[in-house]
């Protein structure tokens, strides 16, 4: 069997529908399928899926990233399961079948319990004894790695390093702590570790609020990095300046992207950053602009890298990056950063592009927003041998206000696209195979209850992760931190939808709009500028850990990074506004754009 096809789905879909999102059940059992046959990009768009058989086929592991939020009832008999953790991915399950499954033990059992608590059938009986033995496991096993842990900690010293001692912690805990029988060995450990991990990062929250009791609590936490987030300014520059002037101080910097790490698991230390009629490519570690593209009569405002495997006039294979930019002029220039020419221009919009990004999921999908009200899906295709571009339009999508941020959803970017607008946050369906090749906004998202919601600017948009994203502008003085999941999950065939709010992140109270909030995912961090020069950190894994239910009070930031003031023109440059922050993966290097010309450069110790 290959890989499936939405054709497939559609034959052993029920109710028979020729759209993937009306399917309620789906057989899929006894076709030798494998793990890598189950695309989530394509099973993502069942979206009203409740019923799914997976037997008698050959899975080892199941994706975890299928966005089946509505799966009530799984059927996995007969395969060569040998984990079962991704399941906690379909909360609302009720019945669930393994039978079958060589690899899995009575500890799996148990895990299952554990990460879904609103299963009632688990391979035909009735999961509520299991339970009780889960709940019994779990408050003994709490009580004792609480124990353990006031035991540790009275045993350190002052001199020993906090993050270090708390990772040892762990360890410690996973190897001394025990309960019950050997048989459920597995299980007890996977808890403990967990418990183990909860309780030191309940400890850091707790050090930052004691760190400085006489400060209020929302300020609490705002000055007191941790050793793993300190970092110092290393570069200043003004790479931009209008005629290589060194007088200009007023060139305002939009927005920047670093590039995409030329082997998996690496990270890139290069960053494209663009304001005036200017994108420079930065190396960061050194501060040397490695390349500067100059377009006269522009202003660009986005920039957005990807990446493409060409054949060259050899036959040989090459892995090429690519720079989009755009601006004030309604032009996509593709620059070929390391030869440094422009080599495509696409003439997108007759208004200016305020930004762009290209999709996760095929590297040559571009999607510019204008002024004009209009997001446009492009696919730049592969250049010829002369390195030119083609580029076709795929999408309109057509909005009610300005598109400021885009975002393709993070579990299904080939399907829905996030947009942050000036008169709110909508979601429109970008699916290729559907007919309609002009579509109006599928979803739009309130932050509150009530009408008074709707219409409010959204300027910063992000994925945290797979499910958390990060919004800012719908109240003042706050980020907010909702799930995609549950929001999309609950909306049923409504258009407009209150968001499931996680958590709120307290920020500048300034009523200016504008600044663009990014995410770093491998490192659970959000990043944000404001109107003094400051770079707030917020560490979201911490906070999410949290147990619930979240303070409804916004969370103080785990870090602000304050304007180091560089000197410029015989002054220190005080206050400047930090429109745009972005890190690298690995969170070593972070760059700040300002409204005076100025690129900040950070380097994490």
């Amino acid at each position: 069997m290959g890989p499936l096809s939405a054709r497939l789905l559609m034959q052993r879909g029920r109710p028979k529908s020729d759209r993937l999102g009306k399917i309620r059940s789906l057989d899929l059992s006894g076709l030798e399928l494998l793990s890598e046959h189950l695309d989530p990009k394509l099973l993502c768009r069942l979206t009203q899926l409740q019923e799914l058989d997976l037997s008698n086929n050959q899975l080892e592991t199941l994706p975890d990233n299928l966005g089946l939020s509505h799966l009530r009832v799984l059927r996995c008999a007969n395969n060569q399961l040998g984990d079962v953790t991704a399941l906690c991915q379909f909360p609302k399950l009720e019945e669930l079948s393994l039978e079958g499954n060589p690899f899995l033990t009575v500890n799996d059992n148990l895990k299952v319990s554990f990460l879904l608590p609103t299963l009632r059938k688990v391979n035909g009986k009735d999961a509520s004894s299991t339970y009780s033995q889960v709940e019994n496991l779990n408050r003994e096993l709490t009580s004792r790695v609480t124990a353990h842990w006031e035991k540790f900690m009275a045993t350190l010293g002052p001199e020993e390093e906090a993050e270090k001692a708390q990772a040892d912690f762990v360890k410690s805990a996973v190897r001394d702590v025990r309960y019950g029988p050997e048989s459920l060995s597995e299980f007890t450990q996977w808890r403990v570790r967990m418990i183990s991990e909860e309780l030191v990062a309940s400890s850091r929250t707790q050090v930052h609020e004691a760190d400085s009791p006489e400060k209020p609590p929302e300020a609490g936490a705002a000055h007191k990095p941790r050793p793993a987030l300190k970092l110092e300014p290393l570069h200043f520059l003004q790479c931009h300046s209008k005629n290589n002037s060194p007088q200009d101080l007023e060139t305002q910097l939009w927005a920047c992207a670093f590039e995409p790490a030329w082997e998996e698991g690496a990270t890139s230390q290069t960053v494209a950053t663009c304001g005036g009629e200017a994108v420079c490519v930065i190396d960061c570690q050194t501060g040397i602009v490695l390349h500067k593209y100059k377009a006269p009569g522009e202003e660009f405002f986005s920039v957005a890298w990807t990446t493409l495997m060409v054949v060259t006039q050899a036959g040989h294979k090459k892995r090429w990056s690519v720079l989009a930019a755009a601006g004030l002029r309604g032009l996509v220039r593709l620059l070929h950063v390391r030869a440094g020419f422009c080599c495509g221009v696409i003439r997108a919009h007759k208004k200016a592009i305020a930004t762009l990004c290209f999709s996760p999921a095929h590297e040559t999908h571009l999607f510019t927003a204008s002024y004009d009200k209009r997001i446009i899906l492009w696919d730049i295709g592969m250049p010829n041998q002369d390195y030119e571009f083609q580029a076709s339009q795929l999408l309109t999508l057509d909005t009610t206000s300005i598109p400021l941020r885009l975002c393709p959803v993070a579990s299904c970017p080939d399907a829905r696209l996030l947009a942050g607008c000036e008169g709110g946050c909508c979601c429109w369906d970008v699916r290729l195979d559907q007919p309609q090749k002009r579509r109006v906004c599928e979803v739009e998202f309130v932050f509150s209850e009530g009408s008074e919601a709707s219409g409010r600017r959204v300027d910063g948009l992000a994925f945290v992760n797979e499910d958390v994203v990060a919004s800012k502008g719908s109240g003042l003085g706050t980020i907010c931190l909702w799930s995609w999941r549950q929001t999309w999950g609950g909306r049923g065939s409504q258009s407009t939808v209150a968001v499931v709010v996680l958590a709120r992140l307290q920020w500048s109270p300034t009523e200016l709009a504008y600044f663009s909030l990014s995410a770093c995912p491998d490192k659970g961090i959000v990043l944000c500028g404001d109107e003094e020069g400051n770079v707030w950190l917020y560490d979201v894994s911490n906070i999410l850990k949290q147990p619930p239910p979240l303070p409804a009070a916004p969370q103080a930031p785990t870090q602000i990074l304050k304007w180091p003031q560089p000197w410029a023109l015989g002054q220190a440059v005080t206050k400047t506004m930090v429109n745009t922050v972005v890190a690298n993966a690995s969170f070593t290097y972070l760059t700040a754009l300002t409204d005076s010309n100025i690129v900040a450069i950070w380097g994490r110790l």
